[in-house]
Formats: C-alpha cells, sequence, structure tokens
C-alpha cells in the first residue's frame, strides 16, 4: 500500500521520501510489475539497507511539487487532445504519450499536414480551456458507460472491468489512471515548443505548462 503512483500510461512515477525507524530512502521513481506490485526506486540517505525490513511501517511522503507538474501536463495533454481533435477532426487518434513535470509529448495519427495557423489555433483553444479555469472531475464506472457518456477510451485491450473517467469541465472526457489537477487554470501557461512528424500518418507535438512556461518567457527578456 503507497501513496506514490507508479509509471504507467506515459506519466512518470512519483517522487519523495519513505521513513523509517533509523533510515530514510529518498524515492526518485516508481515502478510496478506487471502483477501491480509497486517498487519504490531511490537513494539511501540515512541508515543502513539491514534497517528496512518486511513488515516496517514507513511515512511516505509524495514530493508534492513534482506531483504538481506533472499534474499539470497530464491535465494539459487531454486539453491537447481535445483540441487536435476541434482544429484537426474527430480522426485525431492517440498514438502515445510521455507526461513528465519538464514537458508533455503527444503523438498521434494524423492524415493530414499540420499548417502553423492550425498550430496556433490548436494552442490557443488550450488555452482559452486553462483561462475558463474548469473543473477537472473523475468518476468510476465500467467501460461501456464511460462510452456510452462519450469519453475517448483508445486503449480498450489495457483496461479492467472498472475504469477511471477524467472529465475537464463538459470539453472533453478520456478513460485515464493518471494524477491530474483540480481546476484546467492551474496548468496556468501552454506553450507548444516542437512539432514533428515521426512516421507515416504519425505526428508529434511537445508542450510545456505551469512553470516551465514561466521559466520560457523569462527567457525571452
Amino acid at each position: 500500500r503507497t501513496p506514490f503512483y507508479a509509471e504507467r500510461g506515459g506519466q512518470v512515477g512519483d517522487r519523495g521520501v519513505l521513513e523509517g525507524p533509523g533510515f530514510t530512502l529518498q524515492v526518485e521513481d516508481t515502478q510496478h510489475d506487471e502483477k501491480g506490485l509497486v517498487y519504490h526506486i531511490g537513494r539511501l540517505v540515512r541508515g543502513t539497507p539491514e534497517e528496512i525490513r518486511s513488515g516496517t511501517t514507513v511515512r511516505a511522503r509524495v514530493d508534492e511539487m513534482h506531483r504538481r507538474d506533472v499534474a499539470a501536463n497530464h491535465t494539459a495533454t487531454h486539453l491537447l487532445h481535445w483540441a487536435l481533435r476541434r482544429v484537426v477532426g474527430p480522426e485525431v487518434r492517440q498514438a502515445g504519450s510521455l507526461v513528465s513535470a519538464q514537458r508533455l509529448r503527444f503523438d498521434f495519427i494524423c492524415f493530414s499536414d499540420l499548417t502553423e495557423e492550425m498550430v496556433r489555433r490548436i494552442e490557443q483553444e488550450v488555452r482559452t480551456a486553462v483561462m475558463a479555469d474548469l473543473p477537472v472531475t473523475t468518476v468510476e464506472t465500467t467501460l461501456e458507460e464511460a462510452r456510452a457518456s462519450g469519453a475517448v477510451a483508445l486503449f480498450v485491450d489495457r483496461y479492467g472491468e472498472k475504469v477511471r473517467v477524467v472529465r475537464s469541465g463538459d470539453l472533453h472526457a478520456e478513460v485515464c489512471g493518471g494524477t491530474h489537477l483540480a481546476r484546467t487554470g492551474h496548468v496556468f501557461g501552454f506553450k507548444i515548443t516542437a512539432v514533428s512528424s515521426i512516421g507515416s500518418n504519425l505526428k508529434r507535438i511537445e508542450a510545456i505548462t505551469g512553470r516551465e512556461f514561466f521559466r520560457y518567457i523569462d527567457s525571452l527578456d
């Protein structure tokens, strides 16, 4: 049992600290195996390995700022997916993603080239959704009910009996198990940093949000 999010679905794992009797583990990554067992990977900054014993109760503290930065990029990824379908068309289909604390990367199937004007419109659509400060809500339901409600469900073979639907106001709903912000406004800023073609009918968009967005703005001075 752990509050740490293990890497899955393109979202990186949590960081933080595990503290127990006589030891402190600085967690730098969280992973899981095919059975769902969670691994906390990091450096022992206090104590010795012998002091970490099975059955020991530890205090687990997730790095809140890292979690928030990742969540900002994940919520923005959903908004980007919505904007792409709005600007390019409903045929846009996610092919992969990376959600880290520093940036987001979104790979998608697209049968037409993205013009500079389209990229500007996509960016503006996301920013408008951020400025609207919409609530981001989650609900657990069946896959059938999720799809019937209009939620995007892309990787059906990976889902269990119950799925979690993340909804950004009335704009977008998607089956997703990752961490998200409470409101779209908490993304703060959004900037597309790269657009590329990575295969036949396969495009990639990279973008930044939150603190990285403000670092980008500061670098323009």
